[in-house]
């Protein structure tokens, strides 16, 4: 049978893909059908075809899964954030963990991986809010969320998984903004001014973090748009102007000015403070983040007399929560204010143990170990999604720690690094981590120990 673009067919649907979609085969070729689940029989148009795989839409759902719901979220289908709100949560942390078992055994490893740790109320648990500020077909400013795969702001005024409270200023930000004619960018063009509306908030602490993010380096009516929010919102502690004019995807730009405050909030992980600046790594869902932290020193098994190595530190967020429990803690990250950070949280906790140094780990960590002789007995390590270089694999396995625990937000390059660190070390367990609620992603946690 020719398959081909347009073509209409009956499927059922046999699997699922990594990111939520559902799989059937036409005569051996695999067809991915986003909003579909296992189990279910429909009726597909074709929309793409290529030499090992075609890509369709549901026409018409034949027979439904049990587990599919309706979703309130009026806009998940058009921007692609939430590819399984239409499913039950409950079944999402199934496929999630048979997600993370897959491609584990498609690396040859044969770790016994838990039952994911799941969240008891799984909306509005971001703390950090970013929405692009644009301009529509007809030139009408508008935020919200970019439609999958383009740069068409969908209007957006209210998210599932977004903070309340962050959507609420936000929203009258924008009102401000268009109200007072600001300019917004242009991105065809080049021009105007606001790009960005960055929010955070510190759960524990309320505390919110304000960043523009603009194409100049002055706003127009600046001085009035800082008053607005500071007289509005009490809760806003620090508003900072981001300036971006470079063309690019990347929504930060490389200088921060303070209008307000002082350019920084707090929030707390496990009794522990932490300062939140605009550059800041600092996980989106602070209540799974504790759960993922816990589990992680929970696998370092310390007793307190270890020497620990936290490899992509940021800001000493997870050596920090385990400091009580070790002799000396080492943190090394790539970003110079991340670790600026982390020396302030250290001295925010009355932490002595512990040290933070700026560096590429698969530089850094070889000429530390070299110049002062030093061979940690614990390694966390928690990547960027790419892992680790493997440099870095090398110099770990080299310095034969006898326990690593691998915190990673990608399980392709988590089983990827495993596979090598295997060389040297049993992978003894995997637990993964829901920390964004009815999207694909799924973070997970590894204990290794030397062999």
């Amino acid at each position: 049978m020719s398959i081909k673009k347009n073509d209409i067919y009956q499927v059922k649907v046999t699997d699922s893909g990594f990111k939520g979609e559902g799989i059937a085969k036409i005569d051996d070729l695999v067809i991915f059908i986003p909003g579909a689940i296992k189990d279910e029989v429909l009726k597909i148009k074709i929309l793409k075809v290529l030499s090992t795989h075609a890509f369709a839409k549901i026409e018409e759902i034949i027979k439904s899964a049990k587990c599919r719901q309706k979703d309130e979220c009026e806009i998940y289908e058009k921007c692609g954030g939430c590819a399984m709100r239409h499913i039950e949560y409950k079944e999402t942390l199934e496929m999630k963990k048979q997600s993370v078992e897959t491609t584990l055994k498609k690396q040859g490893i044969d770790a016994k991986v838990k039952d994911i740790i799941g969240m008891d109320t799984p909306i509005y648990y971001r703390n950090k809010l970013q929405y692009p500020i644009g301009k529509d077909i007809d030139g009408t400013p508008v935020m919200g969320i970019f439609a999958e795969r383009t740069h068409r702001i969908i209007p957006t005024e209210k998210c599932y998984i977004q903070n309340e409270r962050l959507q609420e200023i936000a929203n009258k930000i924008f009102e401000f903004i268009k109200d007072n004619k600001i300019p917004v960018y242009n991105e065809m063009k080049l021009s105007g001014e606001i790009r960005h509306l960055v929010l955070r908030v510190g759960i524990k602490t309320n505390d919110v973090m304000v960043t523009i993010v603009t194409n100049k380096k002055k706003i127009t009516k600046e001085k009035e748009l800082v008053k607005f929010i500071t007289e509005n919102f009490p809760d806003v502690k620090t508003i900072v102007k981001n300036i971006n004019d470079f063309n690019t995807n990347v929504i930060l730009g490389e200088k921060n000015v303070i209008l307000f405050g002082d350019g920084y909030i707090y929030d707390e992980l496990l009794g522990y403070k932490f300062k939140i600046s605009p550059m800041s790594f600092y996980q989106v869902n602070p209540i799974q983040t504790e759960k993922l932290y816990s589990k992680a020193i929970e696998y370092a098994n310390l007793t307190g007399k270890e020497t620990v190595f936290d490899l992509y530190c940021g800001i000493g967020t997870i050596g920090i929560c385990a400091s009580k429990n070790v002799k000396k803690l080492y943190g090394i990250e790539t970003i110079h204010e991340a670790i600026e950070d982390a020396k302030i949280n250290a001295l925010e906790n009355e932490i002595k143990n512990a040290e933070f140094f700026v560096g590429d780990v698969e530089k850094a960590l070889p000429e530390f170990i070299e110049k002062n002789n030093i061979k940690p007995d614990v390694i966390f390590i928690d990547p960027p999604r790419k892992g680790c270089e493997r440099v870095a694999i090398e110099t770990i396995l080299k310095i034969e720690a006898n326990r690593i625990v691998y915190v990673s937000c990608n399980p392709a390059t988590l089983a990827r690094d495993l596979k090598m660190l295997s060389e040297k070390y049993n992978i003894e367990e995997v637990t993964p981590v829901d920390m964004f609620p009815y999207t694909s992603h799924v973070e997970c946690v590894a204990v290794l120990n030397l062999k």
